[in-house]
């Protein structure tokens, strides 16, 4: 599932390309990936874009608000006469619209947003503005990285519990936006084993830990996110982190610190978890 770099990726695409543009129409292909009345936003200019965690929220000018997770599959895909040239990923298909989109809104000046979703386990939602926090999906998320997540209030979240570490680091409640691959390569970077708990690391583990969590998704959105299943930018194109991860998928290969270790695989709470067993311990 995208996480913090992917959705921040698209959010950044979504405010340089879609802001300022007028929804003229918008065509539901299949139901229950669109809640909410579409005359509530048919000819509203877009202001802004917000990302909250692995969430969305396109704001307009009429007060509502359209709040997004594109879950799993999801790829929200920018056109116009312009950027219609530009030569979109094979994630994406041979053309755009194609069999997976399920949404189209019709924009001013010719463009166009498609939402596509091949698993449809994603959703759109029409809401005023001032209730996108009343929904769960916001308003139980936890602090995020880059924003509210200090490392004294990581500290907080971290010690004493008895949770295993990192399904700990991927609750969106206590966390918001760092997902299995961010949770691996930071768990990597930091040096310690995904199957500790909580309450056993030390003051210096954690704030290790907090640095590489920061650490791997700068890295990650200087490549424009990971492109390990669906995802792709707004213009249709893939990220390049997972050419550069750092455990994440890489089982079997020798670990890049040198220490005589072989990434494994196994399961913690039903994800797949990359680590070295020499040097995280």
């Amino acid at each position: 599932m995208p996480e913090l770099p992917e959705v921040e990726t698209v959010k950044l695409g979504l405010q340089k390309y879609l802001v300022g543009h007028k929804i003229e129409n918008v065509e539901v292909k299949v139901a229950k990936l669109f809640e909410g009345q579409s005359k509530d936003i048919i000819g509203a200019k877009v202001k802004d874009v917000r990302r909250f965690g692995k969430g969305l929220v396109i704001d307009l000018s009429n007060k509502y608000s359209l709040a997004i997770h594109i879950k799993l599959t999801g790829q929200l895909i920018y056109r116009d006469e312009k950027t219609s040239k530009f030569i979109i990923s094979k994630k994406v298909g041979d053309k755009i619209p194609n069999q997976f989109t399920h949404v189209i809104f019709k924009l001013d000046k010719g463009a166009f947003l498609y939402y596509n979703d091949k698993r449809r386990f994603g959703w759109i939602r029409v809401v005023k503005t001032e209730d996108v926090f009343k929904m769960p999906f916001f308003k139980n998320m936890g602090p995020e990285p880059f924003k509210d997540l200090t490392l004294e209030l990581f500290e907080k979240i971290i010690s004493g519990r008895q949770t295993i570490i990192k399904p700990l680091l991927m609750d969106q409640t206590r966390i918001g936006g760092i997902g299995n691959i961010y949770a691996n390569d930071a768990l990597f970077l930091a040096g310690i084993n995904p199957k500790r708990r909580a309450k056993d690391l030390s003051p210096s583990e954690i704030k290790l830990l907090y640095d590489s969590i920061l650490k791997v998704m700068e890295k990650s959105m200087k490549y424009g996110g990971a492109s390990e299943l669906n995802f792709v930018n707004v213009l249709g194109q893939e990220g390049e982190y997972q050419h550069h991860s750092l455990a994440y998928g890489r089982q079997g290969e020798k670990c890049s610190k040198n220490d005589g270790g072989v990434i494994q695989k196994n399961f913690l709470a039903g994800r797949g978890t990359y680590f070295c067993p020499v040097h995280q311990k």
